[in-house]
């Protein structure tokens, strides 16, 4: 059997590394693509090397996030290769770009169910899109499961678990062994702040200037590696908050890991917080990981910064927290669908 991923921007990247893995030793052959729709080092490079996931065979070095640019490259790749299926993760651009270039190739899609139910999220529209149009849905839990029966979405659907878990599971005991990144930081575990902003709606002047505010008066050291897009957005926006630049996977995790707490408008990072054992703030209106708010992990408390701040003072992890999202084995059981629903 023969599968094209198709990746782009960094959490697809690290989910990859564990997938990729599993395939190899299930005896099909990847051949793994990269837009290029995260194409600075710090955001691209830098995984592939810290997780030892072999280099794209193809890489288009697009460098946009315009999926209309990567379809037609993309099938052109699809066509050449005619593999059994192609893989795509998530809700992306690159995503939306890998399953319309499929063609008549069965897409599979990764994270398949997920919804926020807000639509004018760009990503709420491409999993919906994404969804409809895939043969296979690899769907992290249940919840997910049910809602793709709820709208008929006529794929086949597999529970299987999240393979953030997987990467969660494998990498962040080795991230806390090899990354020296609080020391160079000056930090002590459980004493600051992480905080990651990189969503579209967050990136507007007006909405970032009062999450800003509320970050200027967080107590205790605040550690912000800001996208490049973000960072670009604070040069005009006052505040007395310092940031870094990006952090390879290794860094992040063990950063992330050792956190008093996380504010974040990431999905994947409201899930690995949960499995860090970390409590979370969401910079957003709602989420698509509504099960770590039911668990009382993870406060939505949007761009008010009144709302953050309470939120950040209230936040915990509670003692006795749910497994959610599968037991970081999720690769193995993609595998294992990827054979059983072979056309």
């Amino acid at each position: 059997m023969r599968v094209l991923t198709v990746v782009g921007n960094r959490p697809q990247f690290i989910k990859a590394a564990p997938l990729g893995a599993a395939l190899r030793a299930a005896g099909i052959e990847e051949v793994l693509v990269h837009t290029g729709q995260h194409y600075d080092r710090e955001l691209s490079d830098v995984f592939f090397e810290e997780l030892g996931i072999a280099p794209p065979q193809e890489s288009l070095g697009l460098r946009t996030a315009d999926p209309a640019a990567m379809v037609e490259p993309l099938a052109a790749i699809v066509a050449r290769e005619q593999p059994d299926w192609v893989l795509v993760y998530g809700d992306t651009n690159t995503t939306v770009a890998g399953a319309e270039a499929a063609g008549s190739i069965p897409v599979a899609h990764i994270e398949a169910g997920l919804r926020s139910f807000d639509l004018t999220m760009p990503e709420e529209r491409n999993r919906i899109a994404v969804d409809r149009t895939s043969t296979l849905l690899l769907c992290p839990d249940e919840r997910a499961a049910e809602q793709l029966r709820s709208e008929g979405v006529p794929g086949r659907s597999v529970v299987v678990g999240d393979v953030m878990a997987d990467a969660t599971r494998l990498f962040a005991p080795l991230a806390r062994e090899r990354s020296d990144v609080l020391t160079r930081l000056g930090l002590q575990p459980g004493g600051y702040t992480v905080v990651t902003i990189h969503r579209e709606a967050n990136v507007d002047p007006d909405r970032l200037a009062r999450i800003a505010s509320a970050l200027d008066r967080l107590e205790g050291p605040l550690v912000f590696p800001a996208h490049p897009r973000t960072a670009g957005v604070l040069t005009t926006i006052p505040h007395a908050f310092e940031t870094i630049g990006p952090l390879g996977y290794l860094d992040f995790s063990a950063l992330a890991s050792q956190a008093r707490l996380i504010l974040t408008d990431s999905g994947g990072l409201q899930k690995e917080a949960y499995w860090y054992g970390v409590p979370c703030v969401t910079l957003r209106e709602n989420t698509e990981w509504v099960d770590t708010i039911a668990a009382g992990a993870n406060v939505l408390a949007g761009s008010d910064p009144d709302a953050i701040l309470a939120a950040a003072a209230r936040a915990t992890m509670p003692k006795d927290r749910p497994v959610l999202y599968g037991d970081g084995h999720a690769s193995e059981r993609i595998a294992a669908a990827l054979y059983a629903s072979s056309p």
